[in-house]
C-alpha cells in the first residue's frame, strides 16, 4: 500500500518537517505546496538528494487537487504573531489562509487525516473540523507536545536525569493559559515533588524558561522549527505505519475535565492509523483542573469571535 503526504507550507517547519519525515518513514509520495511557488520546486530537488541515503521517494510541488488520494495532509502554512496583535487579530488572519487550504483540499476528494501545526493550534484544528466536516478523530493539531518535550528538557537538566526517564506533561492551549502537571509529574517513576531540589519556586522558574524558550530562540535565530517539526514527524509516523503512540495533543474534547465547550484542546492523545483513537482525561490536581477550564474559557472566546462565512 503507498503512502503519500501533501505538506500545505514550505516555511523554516514545513522543510525542516519534509526532511525528518523522509529519514524517518518510507514514503512514496511528498508532494509540498505553498503559495510562494519556487520555493516547493527548490525544496523538492533539495530533498531528493538525501533519497540515496533514506530510500527513494517520489518528492514534486504540487497543488491541494493532489490530495485525493493522500493518507496525510499536514497544514503548517500561517502568519505568525506580531508584537502588539491579539491572538483573534492572528486567528481571523489565519482563518482566511485556512480556508483557502481545507475547501480545496476536500473537495479533492481527500479522504485521509489532517495533521494542522499552524497557530494558534488549537483554534485552527478547530476551525479545520468545522471547515473540512471532517469526523474528528480524523483532525489533529500539534497541541501542546512542543511545550511538554520543552518541559521535560528542562526538568531533565535540573534533576542531572535522562530526559526519557522525565514524565511530565504541559496541558491546555498552545499559548498563554497553557499549564504544567507538575502534581502528577514522575522522574524515575518517583513524584517530581519527592525531590529535595523542587519547591513551587523551582517549579516557576522552570515553567518561566519553559514559555520563554520559543522567543529566545527566535531572537537568536528568528524561528523555531527542529523541535515541532519533529513532533509532525512522530504525528505522521504513527497514522502512517499504525503505530499507536500517546502524546499531548489538540484533540477534540467531549466533557472530559467537565468542559462544555466543542473544541480542540491539549490533552493525552492516542493516536494510530484511524488518527485520533482515544482522547485521555488525565488526572489533574483541583488547581490544575481550574487552568484546564479557564485554558478551554478563553479558546471559547476567541472561537466565539471567528466568521466561518
Amino acid at each position: 500500500m503507498s503512502r503519500k503526504v501533501l505538506l500545505v507550507g514550505d516555511g523554516a517547519v514545513g522543510s525542516t518537517f519534509a526532511n525528518d519525515l523522509l529519514q524517518h518513514v518510507d514514503l512514496d509520495e511528498l508532494v509540498i505546496c505553498d503559495v510562494a511557488k519556487a520555493r516547493p520546486v527548490g525544496d523538492s530537488m533539495d530533498l531528493e538528494d538525501i533519497t540515496p541515503f533514506v530510500g527513494e521517494t517520489n518528492i514534486h510541488p504540487g497543488e491541494y487537487s493532489d490530495a485525493k488520494d493522500a493518507d496525510i495532509v499536514v497544514i503548517t502554512a500561517g502568519v505568525p504573531r506580531k508584537p502588539g496583535e491579539t491572538r483573534l487579530d492572528l486567528v481571523n488572519k489565519n482563518v482566511n489562509i485556512l480556508k483557502s487550504i481545507v475547501k480545496p483540499v476536500v473537495d479533492s476528494g481527500f479522504k485521509g487525516v489532517f495533521v494542522v501545526s499552524a497557530n494558534p493550534v488549537d483554534i485552527l484544528t478547530t476551525l479545520t473540523q468545522k471547515l473540512s466536516g471532517f469526523p474528528k478523530n480524523r483532525v489533529i493539531g500539534t497541541g501542546t507536545s512542543l511545550d511538554s518535550a520543552r518541559l521535560r528538557v528542562e526538568l531533565a537538566k535540573k534533576l542531572n536525569v535522562p530526559v526519557d526517564k522525565v514524565n511530565s506533561m504541559v496541558l491546555g492551549e498552545h499559548g498563554d493559559t497553557s499549564f504544567e502537571n507538575f502534581d502528577e509529574s514522575l522522574v524515575n517513576d518517583k513524584p517530581l515533588r519527592d525531590y529535595s531540589e523542587i519547591n513551587d519556586e523551582v517549579l516557576s522558574e522552570i515553567e518561566a524558561d519553559v514559555r520563554k524558550k520559543g522567543g529566545k530562540i527566535i531572537s537568536n535565530k528568528g524561528a523555531t522549527f527542529y523541535g515541532v517539526a519533529m513532533m509532525l514527524t512522530q504525528i505522521v509516523k504513527a497514522v502512517l505505519t499504525n503505530r499507536a503512540i500517546c502524546m499531548p495533543l489538540s484533540a477534540p474534547i467531549n466533557g472530559e475535565y467537565g468542559i462544555k465547550h466543542d473544541l480542540y484542546l491539549g490533552t493525552p492523545t492516542v493516536i494510530n492509523g484511524e488518527g485520533i483513537s482515544a482522547v485521555i482525561e488525565t488526572k489533574l490536581s483541583e488547581e490544575e483542573t481550574k487552568k484546564m477550564l479557564n485554558s478551554a474559557d478563553k479558546m471559547q472566546e476567541v472561537l466565539d469571535g471567528v466568521n466561518l462565512d
